[in-house]
């Protein structure tokens, strides 16, 4: 790197729309042929190490179920922005057992009751059974507290119409953990990009987000096999509801929309005949007030690929577009994190690996503040409503063999 620049503001300005950090990378033979435009497609950007910030807030937390492994991501976030984990309850003995060897000096309770009446929790995290996240979360605003749950964060449109009642009721904060944009660094910086206006206005957003239901060696919740639960589209929320929810949260966030609906939406039970309730593929069609949406969702990932799924993420704009590799780059290096914008000017790729995750920090001090700048309440609770209508609306297909 020929340079380092001071803060993040710097370095948006300077890798976002002004140039880059960049370092020329040896030209292939196809855009050497390029003559006086080659340039243009050799650019390659590599985000300085930023060192994470000194929490400003500090809140008391605790852990109220752990049916599903993002617990740990949903806990690294807060305890970067301030939060100290100080009680855990969980309802699966497996799950409790590992989670006490990563976390052996909490205090561990016995019911559920003792985290929702101790007056020192701020904040309860759960990744509990999906069908059960948000009754509990209504238990969680109607003693006093905030919630932060895995996604889906809701699984029916009766259990949306009660959190939103409660929430009004109560002022309280439900969050849910739409990790695949809040926890994932390039996907943080194509928010940034977007609102310098980098691609002018955003038309449309394509998710593809194929999962692994086991993943050798790995984690993201398939590596130690999956529970019965996963496997029953009443208690996991089906296909769209549930890794969907993440797909509708972008599409929402880099749109802009705050109005949306699901224009068609199917799923299908393609290769998993032993679980005839399973859903193993699904898509839909948004349609936003101020874009569309397309989104691919599969559980057939496979072996070869060396990680749970190649998410990808394509955003259109009127003056450039973005693609986001998340979790790998396919038979080049198995990093994620990786960026590729194409302007009126030039093509580049950003290695994100080194953006700084504000979620945590954010959500810390909403709690603290009474704010909603770490994730929109409304735009939030909308993306659970699509999510929810595209799977309760869904054709089921067959194909033939």
């Amino acid at each position: 790197m020929s340079k380092f620049y001071n803060g993040r503001r710097d370095f948006l300005k300077q890798a976002g729309l002004m140039g880059s950090i960049a370092m020329m990378a040896g030209a292939p033979e196809a855009a050497m042929a390029l003559g006086r435009n080659s340039a243009r497609v050799t650019e390659e950007t590599i985000v300085p190490v930023q060192e994470e910030q000194t929490p400003k807030e500090h809140i008391k937390f605790a852990v109220c179920g752990m049916s599903h492994d993002h617990i740990y991501g949903m806990v690294g976030a807060i305890q970067r922005g301030g939060g100290e984990l100080v009680s855990v309850w969980g309802g699966e003995e497996d799950k409790l057992a590992a989670f006490r060897k990563r976390f052996p000096d909490v205090k561990y309770v016995k019911t559920q009751e003792e985290i929702l009446d101790d007056p020192s929790v701020q904040l309860v995290l759960s990744s509990q059974i999906a069908n059960e996240r948000a009754s509990l979360g209504i238990k969680v605003m109607k003693r006093g507290k905030d919630y932060l749950s895995d996604k889906p964060g809701i699984t029916t449109l009766e259990q949306l119409a009660e959190v939103r009642k409660t929430i009004a009721e109560t002022k309280r904060i439900y969050g849910i953990m739409y990790s695949e944009r809040l926890e994932v660094r390039a996907a943080v910086y194509a928010g940034d990009l977007i609102k310098q206006g980098a691609i002018g206005k955003v038309v449309q957003t394509i998710n593809i987000a194929p999962h692994q239901v086991f993943q050798h060696g790995g984690k993201a919740g398939g590596g130690s096999g999956r529970p019965e639960w996963f496997w029953n589209p009443e208690q996991y929320g089906g296909i769209l509801c549930d890794i969907g929810s993440h797909q509708v949260d972008q599409f929402l966030y880099y749109t802009g929309s705050t109005h949306a609906e699901v224009v068609a939406s199917q799923i299908a039970n393609i290769r998993h005949h032993d679980r005839p309730r399973f859903q193993d593929f699904g898509d839909m069609m948004l349609r936003g007030d101020k874009g569309v949406g397309y989104v691919r969702l599969d559980w057939f990932t496979p072996d070869g690929l060396g990680t749970w799924g190649d998410g990808r993420l394509f955003i259109l704009g009127t003056e450039g577009y973005i693609e986001i590799r998340k979790y790998t780059n396919v038979a080049v290096k198995h990093q994620g994190n990786n960026l590729f914008i194409v302007d009126q000017k030039q093509a580049r790729y950003i290695d994100c690996n080194q953006m700084p995750l504000p979620f945590g920090p954010q959500f810390v001090s909403d709690i603290v503040h009474r704010t909603h700048v770490a994730q929109d309440q409304e735009e939030c609770l909308l993306a659970a409503e699509l999510s929810i209508k595209a799977q309760r609306n869904a054709k089921f297909i067959t194909l033939k063999d």
